[in-house]
């Protein structure tokens, strides 16, 4: 038997079919949530101050909602032996997703959501192993996920904790809501700071944060960010000019405007996938293409430019990443490529184990750290980071993976710069 349930009005409007044993009475509901908050106003007093503080309380969303076992594997047993009802101490976005259904859905769809798939398909440091266990839990898993192993209800304490934005949940979900809405108040106002983001976007590989806080973007949000409305507005709606004067990361990447809808797949509006090897559209992308086409990408994104910007301005400037992109593949990225396939080809270089030659690893961060900042640093407008951290140690490296590459000694190969065809747009 299913009930189909719809919202009404002063709440998030969804339809959802569910199962008749999932529905009880509000007052039966709202008794059991009173009894987590009594214990746990004992036990875990700062989380129930977060909950009470944050706007799941005010909607009358109470704990049990949220922790309530989807499945026997999920159950906390040892919660069990005080309190009969099933619960589970990991929370997934279909947890979420049974109010917030049309974030879920963009969010399942997302880089975020398949983020460990993607950093094992293209890193090689990670699929090739030569990173140890703690190395990876400590480092790259704490942002990417990891798959979370239940045992007798509780996760493993191998991979727990566990907020890494592409976690894979025992329910079978991929994601972590808790990385940018962090628990128990879920802020929104949290998550539309550049802050939330910085815990992961940031360093030699990936440094967004340090590329927005050079750029003219972020220093308006520096100078004059805390007097900006972060919130809820009775629209709904959370628009420059009004309620900030530059961007954050949720700005350009998920929130909405007037003429454009915000959106929880962050990659609807990426017309390059930057972090590459070599640049492709990320329709293209092997490891995880895009269900946006680049063309559609880049109207969404000069949407949001848009209300800031006049049109001559916004279309030079994602010229300039064109020719930026187009500059990094055919005179930096192909040559060396090349090369390296030729030594690889020719008994110089062994593929058995990944990164355990000199000219292995300096090919590594050659296109990992200096390539992807080079062409981050265009995209976001940090010139520092487009020529000192990018497209500088970029010239650097390849003379040295040339030089490394010369054979016999004295007969120096030449880095040339190579043209690949012209047709991409």
């Amino acid at each position: 038997m299913l009930a189909l349930i719809v919202l009404g009005a002063g709440k998030q409007a969804w339809r959802k079919v569910v199962p008749d044993k999932w529905l009880m009475p509000s007052a039966m509901r709202r008794a059991m949530g009173s009894k987590c908050v009594e214990c746990h106003s004992r036990k875990t007093a700062a989380i129930v101050s977060d909950w009470k503080s944050g706007r799941h309380a005010a909607e009358g969303v109470d704990c049990y909602k949220c922790h309530r076992a989807g499945s026997d594997r999920a159950v906390d047993r040892d919660h069990l032996e005080h309190d009969p009802r099933p619960i589970s101490m990991v929370v997934s976005p279909l947890a979420c997703g049974s109010c917030h259904r049309r974030e879920l859905e963009e969010f399942a769809a997302s880089k975020h959501a398949n983020t460990l798939a993607i950093i094992t398909g293209i890193d090689p440091w990670l699929r090739e192993g030569l990173a140890g266990p703690v190395e990876k839990t400590t480092g790259c898993r704490a942002c990417h996920g990891s798959r979370v192993a239940m045992s007798a209800g509780r996760p493993d304490a191998a991979t727990w904790p566990n907020v890494g934005i592409g976690r894979l949940n025992p329910d079978g979900s991929r994601g972590a809501c808790s990385a940018c809405h962090t628990r128990h108040r879920f802020s929104k106002a949290e998550a539309r700071k550049p802050e939330a983001c910085s815990q992961c976007h940031l360093g030699p590989d990936h440094p967004q944060m340090e590329i927005y806080a050079e750029s003219k973007h972020g220093a308006i949000y520096e100078t004059e960010g805390d007097r900006w409305l972060w919130d809820h507005n009775e629209d709904r709606l959370w628009l420059a000019g009004r309620d900030f004067r530059a961007p954050t990361c949720a700005v350009c990447h998920i929130s909405g405007g007037r003429q454009f809808a915000a959106s929880h797949d962050v990659g609807r509006r990426l017309s390059w996938e930057l972090q590459a090897p070599e640049t492709v559209r990320p329709e293209n992308f092997s490891v995880w293409p895009s269900k946006t086409g680049w063309q559609e990408a880049r109207q969404n994104m000069e949407a949001v430019c848009l209300q800031c910007h006049g049109r001559t301005w916004v279309k030079r400037h994602f010229e300039t990443l064109d020719e930026a992109v187009l500059v990094y593949d055919r005179e930096y990225f192909k040559p060396v490529k090349d090369l390296v396939d030729g030594l690889y080809a020719s008994g110089r270089l062994d593929r058995k184990s990944m990164l355990d030659e000199s000219i292995e690893l300096e090919f590594y961060q050659f296109w990992h750290h200096a390539g992807r900042r080079a062409r981050m640093g265009v995209a976001m407008s940090a010139p520092d980071y487009a020529w000192w951290h990018g497209f500088y140690p970029l010239k650097k490296s390849c003379r040295r993976i040339f030089g490394m590459a010369a054979e016999p000694p004295g007969n120096r190969l030449v880095w040339e710069k190579r043209r690949l065809p012209d047709g991409r747009p």
